[in-house]
């Protein structure tokens, strides 16, 4: 048995509160390098307790339906993914409610848009839904703990 999510496509308005979208919508801020380079300037806060880092994940791809039994969260800092990559990614975000996840909502992210997710803000996993899945991370790197995890007694069947 699972409960249904159907994955639409992401957008700021949609994710306000949990995560910013990072892309190069619109005009850029300013123009830079002789006027030939747009720069979208400060698209996303960092929010980490200790030394903010830059990591590279490389993720198998999945598939649609997903099926997903866990989210995760970081509670000392936000967590920014930026594909390297062409492909689509799916996205699942909860607000926290008592210490657990409210109920998932599911977004696809494609290509050029980058997920700021918020500190203490439920996520799913890095799931690219192409080949090579492969993304620049930018979050705490302090030692410590920075994750809490909750597996669902009834996991979530997730769609397009």
């Amino acid at each position: 048995m699972s409960r249904n999510l159907q994955a639409v496509p992401i957008t700021q308005e949609a994710i306000n509160g949990l995560a910013e979208l990072i892309d190069a919508s619109g005009e850029p801020d300013k123009l830079i390098n002789q006027g030939l380079c747009g720069r979208f300037h400060n698209r996303a806060t960092l929010d980490i307790e200790g030394a903010p880092g830059i990591s590279v994940f490389h993720s198998v791809s999945f598939s649609m339906p997903f099926k997903m039994e866990m989210m995760e969260r970081h509670p000392h800092g936000s967590q920014a993914f930026l594909p390297m990559q062409e492909g689509e990614y799916l996205v699942v975000l909860a607000a926290d409610n008592d210490g657990k996840p409210d109920t998932p909502r599911a977004f696809i992210a494609g290509a050029g848009q980058g997920v700021n997710i918020g500190r203490n803000v439920w996520h799913g996993v890095l799931c690219p839904l192409s080949d090579p899945g492969l993304f620049m991370v930018v979050d705490r790197v302090t030692d410590g703990p920075n994750l809490e995890e909750h597996w669902f007694d009834t996991p979530f069947t997730i769609n397009r």
